[in-house]
């Protein structure tokens, strides 16, 4: 066996690179691996839901359609905490209120249903979105933390050339070897954030356009029974 290339293979190593750090560089390191398993578990978080969210929608939309009676419909579904039953919740609430009188006015009761609708999509949209700017701070920030360990690392090493008055690689590498480390892992704490961020940005935008077409959709039914009362 080539000792010096179990040497060189120890002293690479996470583990020894984490332990021969400075203390700021340590610092940074732990940030960044807290900062990773932290996103890592929003990632999970916000897959199941938008999966389960996605999936009950479509369920809970193709009941509607198919429900005869939109009252005995709000019985059954009318409290359950879907984004589509609390855009159709609020739609019957409004509903209820402005035909509640024995005048009617139809284009005020459609305005106040499609602003009602329109702000309980945007209550839910925000709802779910909830904590995904963590992943965006992660992934925009992270790179930058892994640097500020990086140019602390390698000023550390100049340091250590101008104390042995040594300008060997041997004296020099062990602190880039751990500045470097360190932006390794801000860049592992980076990547997955900001693929996931994109990715769950997309979904939530997928579900805010279904909201809409379900609350126009109900809209639309509304509004035709606006125009059969008197």
């Amino acid at each position: 066996m080539n000792p010096v290339l179990t040497m060189d293979s120890a002293t690479l190593s996470p583990i020894y690179l984490f332990l021969q750090a400075d203390w700021v560089v340590k610092g940074v390191m732990i940030g960044l691996l807290l900062a990773s398993i932290w996103t890592w578990a929003l990632i999970v978080a916000f897959w199941r839901r938008i999966g389960k969210t996605r999936k009950n929608m479509v369920r809970f939309e193709r009941d509607f359609w198919k429900a005869e009676d939109i009252d005995v419909f709000y019985k059954a579904e009318g409290e359950s905490a879907l984004p589509s039953a609390r855009v159709f919740a609020a739609g019957v609430t409004e509903w209820r209120r402005s035909t509640a009188g024995g005048t009617i006015d139809k284009s005020g009761t459609r305005e106040r249903l499609a602003t009602t609708m329109g702000a309980a999509v945007a209550s839910e949209i925000d709802t779910l979105s909830d904590r995904l700017n963590v992943l965006a701070t992660v992934g925009s920030v992270a790179p930058f933390v892994g640097l500020f360990g990086t140019v602390w690392g390698i000023m550390r090493s100049f340091t250590s050339i101008a104390a042995a008055q040594n300008t060997s690689l041997a004296v020099v590498a062990p602190g880039i070897a751990e500045a470097l480390f360190a932006t390794a892992i801000g860049l592992f704490a980076a990547i997955p954030a900001v693929i996931a961020y994109n990715r769950f940005s997309h979904g939530i935008n997928r579900i805010e356009a279904s909201l809409n077409r379900f609350a126009d959709g109900f809209h639309t039914t509304l509004s035709r029974q606006l125009d059969g009362s008197r």
